[in-house]
């Protein structure tokens, strides 16, 4: 059975639909997991509040984790800034909004790769997971949006692109110390969308059917362990198939 046991494990967006989940899977695996989100809570040891794209706030929040606990031993970058246009179609796009969203996700994730395996660089040890998607490696089929108000942003499939290679690029970097950099691409999860929606999507992918948060966190999970201590710079696809066809 997989285990997780003493490692001090730091999730991001441990509030969203996947940051719970996978905050369920670590406990399961009988890790001490700190959770972090910008949404407020009953802060003590095992949650804080901060924001993800504040190089100042996560720089206090590593030497304030380091300082309760002694090291990191993992860390999930789940965390999911965006603009609240981020919905709009191609052509409604402003330049202001693109620059902010990448600014705000790919960037951010770059700032905490950088200040978190620094720390597990000193540590000679640890292993970080990227959170990407299947548009970080395929082109949007939009199709499935045909009949909703939905779309795939464009800035998501250029951010979600852009962390599949940064992850393989930290993986080089940060081998020799003996950390450890992996990537998680989930298909399509659900979460009430557009009954058209999940149905063109559920049509198209092998397994006919969206995932779920439980079928994303194992596989998180397992990337963190020690059961995954040679694998680095892999991105682990958990899309029922879709990238397959």
């Amino acid at each position: 059975m997989l285990s997780l046991k003493d490692k001090v494990i730091v999730i991001t967006g441990a509030k969203g639909l996947l940051g719970r989940s996978i905050v369920t899977a670590l406990q399961s695996a009988s890790a001490e997991v700190v959770c972090v989100d910008i949404a407020p809570g009953n802060e003590d040891k095992y949650y804080r509040v901060a924001d993800t794209t504040s190089e100042e706030q996560v720089r206090a929040l590593v030497q304030s984790i380091v300082k309760d606990f002694g090291r990191i031993d993992g860390w999930v970058n789940n965390a999911y800034p965006r603009t609240s246009d981020w919905g709009n179609k191609l052509e409604d796009i402003k330049m202001d909004s693109w620059r902010k969203n990448v600014d705000m996700h790919l960037n951010s994730y770059f700032m905490c790769c950088q200040i978190v395996l620094g720390q597990m660089k000193e540590q000679r040890q640890g292993a970080l997971v990227n959170m990407s998607s299947i548009y970080g490696l395929v082109g949007p089929d939009f199709s499935i949006y045909e009949g909703t108000p939905m779309t795939m942003p464009a800035a998501y499939s250029a951010i979600k692109g852009g962390l599949v290679n940064l992850t393989r690029y930290l993986a080089a970097y940060f081998g020799p110390s003996q950390v450890r950099v992996n990537c998680v691409s989930p298909g399509g999860i659900f979460d009430n969308q557009p009954e058209p929606f999940v149905q063109q999507y559920e049509k198209k992918v092998p397994l006919r059917r969206l995932g779920k948060p439980a079928d994303i966190a194992p596989g998180v999970a397992f990337l963190l362990s020690d059961d995954a201590s040679y694998i680095s710079g892999h991105n682990l696809v958990i899309d029922g198939g879709w990238t397959a066809i």
